[in-house]
């Protein structure tokens, strides 16, 4: 006969209950961190696999590669250059000058005394005399042309006095040569102040210009890279649909394409940095020449560190863009079905 006391029975019941296995489905929620691991890691497989895409048709991608650079590397020239001119003539004097031109049968006493009644003149910041032998020399050393002199039985030159005046006016400016003009020494009085108006005015036309063209370069980038998109999209059409089907967002299928893009667009601008570093090297030595002629020295610089790096996201930026604007428009036409 059992004498097991019914209360303990009773307390056995709720361990009983608790090891019994239980039954359904179990929720599993997916913390922060896991999903960024996750985003990272198909992003890393995307670009993987998009770069190796891009040389399963080489030469094609190369084309469209070479196309690219050379959108690209027009508008780096053409701002490099730009810039290397900005720097040359930052070196030159761009002061108003006058000169005048005396007549040729001054003595030279009276030459000098000219000029020292020059210096008095309270408009004038900067009056230096060129004497007739020291103009032959300078005509001889930076002329090709001193065979001609050999015609004259004397020096043919004038005397010149180069004036900087204190006003920057362009009225002032001419008044004060149409005054020196009336002194019975000068023969002519020349204001030398259209060449830097020319320079400026040249200057701000060629910077607009690289703009302009820059613009339309960028959108020939924006459409190459869209067209190639597109085309490699049609040409996996059933992958995209069959990855819809099974429930992929258009964020995961455009994502392949958009590295695509990015690709081409970095690998292009990395052509073009070559292009106009090269074209910058052909360009130097004439452009060094011509700079000895008006200073001691000049460097032309390439791209530097701050234009290689803006190349190199320019290129990418355009890349991207111009990929995204290909996947927006025609993956909504491909659906399963």
């Amino acid at each position: 006969m059992s004498t097991e006391n019914p209360s303990q029975k009773t307390q056995k019941q709720p361990r009983n209950a608790a090891q019994a296995p239980r039954r359904g489905a179990v929720q599993h929620r997916i913390g922060l961190a896991d999903r960024s691991r996750s985003w990272r890691r198909h992003h890393r497989e995307v670009a993987r696999q998009s770069f190796f895409r891009l040389w399963v048709t080489p030469l094609a991608s190369l084309m469209t590669m070479a196309v690219l650079a050379i959108a690209l590397a027009l508008p780096g020239f053409l701002f490099t250059a730009l810039k290397n001119l900005d720097q040359l003539t930052s070196g030159l004097d761009t002061d108003p000058h006058i000169s005048l031109y005396l007549k040729v049968d001054l003595s030279d006493a009276r030459i000098d005394s000219f000029s020292r009644e020059l210096l008095l003149r309270q408009d004038l910041a900067s009056v230096e005399l060129i004497s007739p032998d020291k103009g032959l020399e300078d005509f001889k050393q930076y002329t090709r042309f001193d065979d001609l002199l050999d015609f004259f039985d004397t020096n043919p030159l004038p005397a010149v006095i180069t004036l900087i005046p204190m006003a920057r006016d362009a009225d002032a400016l001419a008044q004060l040569r149409n005054e020196l003009a009336q002194l019975p020494e000068v023969e002519e009085a020349r204001l030398d102040l259209e060449w830097v108006r020319r320079l400026g005015a040249f200057m701000a036309l060629a910077e607009r210009s690289a703009w302009v063209l820059g613009g339309l370069l960028a959108l020939t980038v924006l459409l190459v890279v869209g067209n190639t998109v597109r085309m490699t999209i049609e040409s996996r059409r059933d992958e995209i649909q069959v990855s819809k089907l099974v429930g992929a967002t258009d964020a995961w299928v455009r994502r392949p394409f958009l590295y695509s893009g990015l690709w081409f667009g970095l690998f292009g601008a990395v052509l073009a940095w070559l292009l106009a570093q090269l074209a910058l090297a052909l360009v130097a030595e004439p452009v060094q020449a011509l700079a000895a002629l008006y200073l001691n020295d000049y460097v032309v610089h390439g791209l530097g560190v701050r234009e290689s790096l803006t190349l190199l996201l320019t290129g990418m930026i355009l890349g991207l863009g111009g990929a995204w604007l290909a996947v927006g428009r025609h993956l909504k036409d491909i659906e399963p079905g």
